[in-house]
């Protein structure tokens, strides 16, 4: 026996959570980055004021503007490391640097502005990037079935849809869990598309 460490460094998967202003993006990457999580929160102020809408989140004094990071090893061979975009149109340019090499996405989803999460949702699907619809339940806001939720964002049976609270670090594991379940899915369908054409 040597005396060297049979510890092999985990596989690193880069993940995407996007969404649209206040969402949960950066509370969600928060509630289960392992490392103090990087962020880039900025004070709204008052030259946002006619550019980015604050309807349904008064309250929000803050917001991304280039993106957030944290770190979650799910088990001893896997590591995700998780980039939050900025969630206003004004910033998507920075959408294609973050997108880069990533395995998948969230695309966080708030039933008081479910409209945000259109040009999420319209980029990862022209990018054919696999993700996951997370509707973030805020306290007070109005619920949907997730039937009804798909509906009225168009989105395919293919996609999951599931319910989470940024907050919670067991909520976001289950999400994160959803992801790469659906990336492995899309592998695998891909593998037997290929396979069925030779």
């Amino acid at each position: 026996m040597s005396g060297r460490s049979e510890r092999v460094a985990p596989l690193a998967v880069k993940i995407v959570v996007s969404g649209g202003l206040g969402v949960g993006k950066t509370t969600f990457i928060g509630a289960v980055s392992e490392i103090e999580p990087l962020d880039t929160e900025a004070a709204i102020t008052q030259v946002s004021v006619g550019v980015d809408s604050l309807a349904g989140v008064e309250g929000k004094t803050t917001t991304t503007v280039a993106l957030d990071f944290g770190r979650i090893t799910l088990d001893p061979t896997i590591a995700l490391y998780l980039f939050g975009t900025p969630g206003q149109d004004r910033f998507s340019f920075l959408w294609d640097d973050l997108v880069e090499g990533a395995l998948g996405t969230v695309v966080l989803v708030d039933t008081r502005r479910i409209e945000d999460c259109f040009p999420a949702l319209d980029y990862f699907e022209a990018h054919g990037a696999p993700f996951v619809l997370a509707v973030n339940r805020f306290e007070g806001s109005e619920r949907f079935e997730l039937g009804e939720i798909r509906e009225a964002l168009g989105v395919g049976d293919s996609v999951p849809v599931v319910e989470c609270d940024a907050r919670a670090r067991a909520s976001v594991r289950d999400v994160l869990g959803a992801l790469m379940d659906q990336v492995i899915g899309v592998r695998v369908r891909g593998r037997r598309v290929a396979a069925a054409s030779r």
